[in-house]
């Protein structure tokens, strides 16, 4: 019998220490709500989420893995909600006439590892989900005429590479521990661990039996910390110096503090500790606040003894994570020289105006806009659009009321809702008609918004004007429940205002911030947000694309050769007694609609 390939182990890997003890306390307590890693390709993240299942011990009062369970489950980037959580047994139904539930994959990854590659790509709605089966151990289904709850307790893993888009803040706040790795290997790191790699490749077996003593230990450290939980000690002193630093942190609501009190008793519990230490405390701080951190602490803290893993855990662990924190803060700021950045050789459009210091300028009040005049065929937008029509009829999400066809007359694309089509047949085969999911209401869409911040929009007010309807297009989009994404293009550079969220309710005081000086980079603004919108349309396929470009046209760029998916809005804020109608050449270029203030 051929053996399978065992996985490179756990211990066996060298460096990431952070990420090692977030797994190890994660496993010692699940309830702390999972881990994600962010971190560019080829830093270990799967391998470690691989091998962390070979370190598991048995979770208490959970039978032997069976038929219906694995260590290790992977939930592919294109499951449904039937695939993750469960749904009615079709079979049963056409061959027993029972109506039965069939598990999912969360009941496969009952007392192992659920592991979600590129998280930030998966659908909003699964992320909810898996995060408050995480939480509660238990998940509760109420669909297709079942009623089902079954219990589920497991390590929640996602693993994301930032340069393919962030997690939304509200998902990114529910993952109990955050780490952010980097690839800054020393070159006697590099060297020791393409060593350990040969090694494995060249006799997996073997080498994965070199190791069994100290993966054997590591397992038996967990299972003896997750026993000593209960009896940890943890004084009010210290409980207040957890809400101290996480006031002091900014983070928003009570989470982190709950996370944070977890993870110190566990990292206690592994140290083989009855009661919690300011060591214990320190030692999980970062993992718990990465991700939540909103006020930066300072470039040069006191020095604390939080740089030793936890006992019996292998591998160095960096001096200091501050350079991971401020980088994750700037990468949601900014992002002036992307990989989508245009290398090649343009007018001098964007010196127009050379470098200034930039200058603020308070925005008016909320402007709205109210009626669109074409500049442009709209062939474009409306083929567009119908393009994500149909990749709704693909993709649409579970509803209660369908739409029937008839079996001839049914596209291969169309998504068939089973339960629905076996009540509506009246059990008679063949099935004389199906009926589809149609298309669910209240489709995401995104506005990304980009804000000419040049030198030009400094005269007569225009900036002042320009943010004023930017900050009525954020509350059309909230009084809608859509999504915003803000870049401010100007000075020769692209930053980034407002990180793709839900619309916030407020933004002006942070709107009336954001400077203006120097020229206007209208190309490169372009392709940055054509990266942003193709990422958008990955992950989430069928939402509506929204480009709404507020400018003064005070530009010589080309931008003939760039197209944006979705529909494209040019808002013209030109206010010279001569205008130059670059406003409207630009929206004939992109193929867009044209409005002018």
């Amino acid at each position: 019998m051929t053996l399978l390939r065992p996985e490179f182990p756990f211990t066996a890997v060298a460096g990431q220490a952070d990420f090692k003890k977030a797994l190890i306390l994660a496993a010692i307590d699940p309830s702390i709500g999972g881990v994600l890693v962010s971190g560019p390709r080829g830093v270990a993240k799967s391998t470690l989420a691989r091998g962390l299942a070979d370190i598991l011990p048995p979770l208490p009062n959970l039978p032997a893995l069976d038929s219906l369970t694995s260590a290790f489950v992977t939930l592919p980037l294109g499951a449904s909600e039937e695939m993750l959580i469960g749904t009615l047994s079709l079979q049963k139904v056409l061959e027993e006439q029972q109506v039965a539930f069939s598990p999912g994959l969360l009941a496969k990854a009952n007392g192992g590892v659920l592991y979600v590659d590129e998280v930030n790509l998966l659908n909003d709605g699964l992320v909810d989900q898996l995060l408050d089966v995480c939480a509660s151990g238990v998940n509760c289904v109420e669909r297709d005429g079942i009623s089902h709850e079954h219990e589920t307790r497991f390590i929640l893993l996602g693993t994301m590479n930032p340069d393919e888009g962030e997690l939304r803040p509200q998902l990114e706040d529910r993952f109990g521990l955050s780490v952010i790795l980097d690839n800054d290997y020393s070159i006697e790191d590099r060297i020791d661990i393409v060593e350990r790699r040969l090694l494995f490749d060249e006799d997996p077996q073997g080498y994965a039996a070199s190791w069994s003593a100290e993966q054997a230990t590591l397992r038996e450290c967990i299972a003896s910390a997750r026993n000593r939980l209960d009896t940890v000690q943890f004084s009010r002193d210290h409980r207040r110096t957890i809400a101290e630093r996480a006031c002091a942190a900014g983070v928003d609501g009570i989470r982190a503090d709950i996370v944070w009190a977890k993870a110190a008793i566990a990292h206690a519990a592994y140290s083989g500790r009855s009661s919690v230490l300011l060591d214990d405390i320190d030692a999980v701080e970062d993992l718990v606040l990465s991700h939540r951190r909103q006020i930066q602490p300072p470039t040069s803290p006191p020095e604390k003894n939080d740089g030793s893993p936890p006992e019996g855990e292998s591998g160095d662990k960096p001096d200091s994570t501050d350079g991971h924190e401020s980088g994750r803060s700037g990468s949601n700021r900014s992002n002036t020289n992307g990989d989508n950045a245009d290398n090649s050789p343009q007018p001098s459009g964007s010196g127009d105006w050379g470098a200034m210091n930039p200058q603020r300028m308070a925005a008016s009040a909320p402007r709205f806009l109210e009626t669109l005049t074409e500049a442009a065929p709209a062939t474009k937008r409306q083929n567009t659009t119908s393009a994500l029509q149909q990749v709704w009829s693909r993709q649409a999400g579970r509803n209660t009321k369908g739409t029937s066809k008839t079996v001839a007359d049914t596209s291969e694309a169309l998504k068939v809702s089973w339960p629905a089509t076996i009540v509506a047949n009246n059990g008679r085969m063949p099935l004389q008609s199906l009926v589809r999911k149609p298309i669910e209401k209240g489709a995401q869409t995104l506005n990304l918004i980009l804000l000419d911040t040049s030198a030009s929009t400094l005269g007569k007010s225009v900036l002042s004007h320009a943010k004023g309807i930017v900050l009525g297009l954020l509350e059309q989009a909230y009084l809608a429940r859509e999504r915003v994404q803000i870049l401010a293009f100007g000075n020769q550079q692209v930053s980034q205002v407002l990180a793709e969220c839900r619309s916030p309710k407020q933004f002006q005081d942070t709107l009336n911030d954001v400077a203006a000086g120097g020229g206007t980079p209208l190309r490169e603004a372009l392709l940055q947000t054509r990266h942003h919108l193709e990422r958008a349309e990955r992950s989430r396929p069928g939402q509506l694309l929204k480009t709404w470009l507020v400018t003064d046209g005070r530009t010589n760029q080309s931008v003939k050769d760039i197209q944006l998916p979705g529909n494209v809005i040019v808002v013209d804020t030109e206010s010279t007694a001569v205008k130059r109608g670059r406003g409207v050449e630009i929206a004939q270029a992109l193929g867009a609609d044209y409005l002018a203030i």
